[in-house]
């Protein structure tokens, strides 16, 4: 492997665990949905899981990964919301369950420059 595929390989490898995850235990990604989106929350969570999937899958391939890296960026992005509404839903439980929600939400910001380094060294 190129040592310059490694960050979108490896992203590739976080995005496939957890659209998988979006599969095997969904209850957990349903509760996180935001009410104001339309249809059952059962639903975004496998259209998430699904775009999880096929962004690792995009990253996997070299021809793929440049313009697959810069839709991983925003797809982080677009899924802040929920990680927002995460964090309000569980400001009342315990500390570690909360510290975890918390956590959550600066998590974004590293998770988006590792999509961009990849659209720019992963080719």
């Amino acid at each position: 492997m190129p040592r310059s595929a490694r960050p979108a390989l490896l992203l590739a490898g976080l995005l496939a665990a957890a659209g998988t995850a979006h599969f095997v235990a969904p209850r957990r990604f349903d509760a996180v949905v935001p009410k104001a989106l339309p249809g059952s929350p059962r639903a975004w969570t496998q259209a998430s899981g699904a775009a999880e999937l096929a962004l690792a899958a995009g990253l996997a391939h070299p021809t793929t990964r440049q313009a697959t890296a810069r839709a991983t960026a925003l797809f982080f992005v677009a899924v802040f919301p929920a990680n927002v509404k995460m964090a309000y839903d569980w400001r009342n439980r315990p500390t570690a369950a909360k510290t975890l929600a918390y956590a959550r939400l600066p998590l974004q910001v590293p998770l988006i420059l590792w999509a961009r380094k990849a659209a720019r060294t992963g080719q």
